[in-house]
């Protein structure tokens, strides 16, 4: 069962708005969600959603707009596009089929592998621009409005450089459709901040979401009482939510409402180390949460330092210690193997540490969860090599071993889907045809090496500071120069 928060109004211009997932995880995506309640709510505009395992038939469809959110999300474009008996190639498509375009984090990152697949591309922040691109498409034929959409800030069309779109905080995002098939069910998610200060040398997150803002402290509320007319469960969202200026209020706040007798689920993704306290995790555990997460990503100070991580060893002792006495049954700890200049010292560092917090947290339930180092553009680190999958899958086996007998659980993340992560990230134009035929090919794992090989498409794993990178064709701070700073001052750290 659906409950939309807002009256959708209908046109006469039919827009699909796709998902290139499945409707569970569609249901989830805040941003997508909130763009279709843009085009649903604007004047002539028939604004339809689609997902991979509901694709509508739309006939005189005017566009399709996808949502990439993930670096394998253009196997989902494919399947839509290809269902729909469209091109997969933007020029190989006539007057006859719509328009397509797209935004999301993939998209603002790097979007010179799917250049040739789409019309268009959003850059940034896409509240804004969205709307003067609906205005556009509704008001003028396909090649008008192509011309016209070209110029708008926050617009990238294959080989002519773009700059990113950044908004400020106004209206309030929130979840505009509460769903029982979503993968939060009927879960009211509110974005309260929106970048991050840290600035992690490897966080593309954060550096392409700059500069950090956050919205008022009374329209935040305002969204909580609009959100607790339709549900009990709220989420809160950000990437450093507890920066928001006001987060504290926002708690008390939250907290206020359950002692008056209303009843409250309340989720955060993950709570920042040095931030955690008594109170914070007290209303988390009043609001239902039992377990929640936090973000060392290597267990050694030393490695730490080198990337931006500036935590120390009792900062993440003390949130350990915090969550438990407040009531909290276990934590994730996310962490990261592979970084550059990592040894076999910062490796056992993660041994000892989870040793050291069970010893001191009996009872406690605690999990590391690992990802391997991805480089990633418009970081500090987006010229770096990745290590290589083999060593890197020596390093999990070792770490599940040992963590195993240390009794502590551990989880990893596939070192070779990462690899191919890393490849789409850092690609250019040059692997249109690559994508294209791992999608023919399925798909999965073998997919993409097979293709690689048979297109005879060489990747490069390590870039020199003065080269030209595929992604320079997107303008966002801080530019080229000061991520060369910036990385040249972690080396320095080491």
């Amino acid at each position: 069962m659906e409950k939309y928060l807002y009256k959708p109004l209908s046109g006469s211009y039919n827009l699909i708005m796709a998902y290139p997932a499945i409707e569970e995880f569609a249901l989830a995506s805040l941003g997508y969600l909130w763009l279709y309640k843009i085009a649903s709510t604007t004047e002539g505009i028939n604004a339809v959603r689609s997902s991979t395992d509901n694709i509508p038939s739309v006939k005189n469809a005017g566009s399709i707009a996808f949502s990439m959110s993930f670096d394998f999300d253009f196997i989902g474009v494919f399947e839509t596009l290809e269902k729909m008996d469209i091109p997969l190639y933007a020029n190989e498509r006539d007057e006859n089929d719509p328009l397509v375009f797209a935004g999301g984090p993939v998209i603002t990152t790097n979007p010179r592998p799917y250049e040739a697949f789409f019309d268009f591309m959003l850059i940034g922040d896409g509240e804004e621009s969205f709307k003067k691109i609906l205005d556009i498409l509704k008001n003028h034929s396909k090649r008008k409005a192509l011309e016209l959409i070209k110029d708008l800030e926050g617009v990238y069309i294959a080989g002519s450089p773009a700059k990113k779109a950044t908004v400020g905080l106004q209206e309030v995002i929130y979840t505009p459709i509460l769903s029982d098939k979503g993968y939060f069910k009927n879960t009211f998610i509110i974005e309260i901040a929106r970048g991050c200060m840290n600035r992690c040398a490897f966080c593309t997150a954060s550096y392409t979401n700059l500069p950090f803002r956050n919205y008022e402290y009374e329209k935040i509320i305002e969204a909580i009482e609009q959100g607790l007319k339709y549900t009990n469960k709220i989420a809160l969202l950000g990437a450093q939510i507890s920066a928001h200026p006001r987060f504290n209020d926002i708690m008390k706040y939250l907290e206020n409402k359950m002692d008056e007798g209303i009843n409250i689920e309340l989720g955060i993704s993950s709570l920042r180390t040095d931030s955690v306290s008594p109170d914070m995790v007290r209303t988390l555990v009043k609001g239902g949460q039992k377990h929640s997460t936090i973000a060392i990503e290597a267990a050694s100070e030393r490695l730490r330092r080198f990337i931006n991580k500036n935590l120390k060893e009792e900062q993440i002792l003390n949130a350990v210690k915090i969550a438990k006495e407040n009531g909290l049954k276990g934590l994730k700890i996310y962490s990261m193997i592979g970084i550059p200049t990592e040894t076999p010292a910062d490796i056992d560092e993660f041994l000892r540490l989870g040793k050291l917090i069970k010893d001191e947290n009996k009872g406690f339930n605690i999990e590391f969860s690992f990802s391997t180092f991805v480089p990633k553009p418009h970081t500090p680190l987006q010229w770096s090599k990745r290590e290589d999958t083999k060593s890197l899958e020596n390093k999990q086996k070792y770490l599940e071993k040992e963590f195993r007998k240390l009794g502590i659980a551990s989880k990893f993340s596939s070192a070779k889907w990462d690899y191919w992560q890393s490849v789409l990230s850092r690609g250019g134009s040059e692997l249109a045809p690559f994508l294209a035929e791992v999608y023919k090919r399925g798909g999965k794992i073998g997919a993409y090496k097979s293709a690689l090989k048979d297109l005879d498409i060489k990747v490069k794993d390590e870039f020199e500071l003065d080269e030209l990178l595929p992604w320079d064709i997107i303008c966002m701070e801080p530019g080229k120069e000061r991520l060369i700073s910036e990385y040249n001052r972690l080396l320095r750290r080491i």
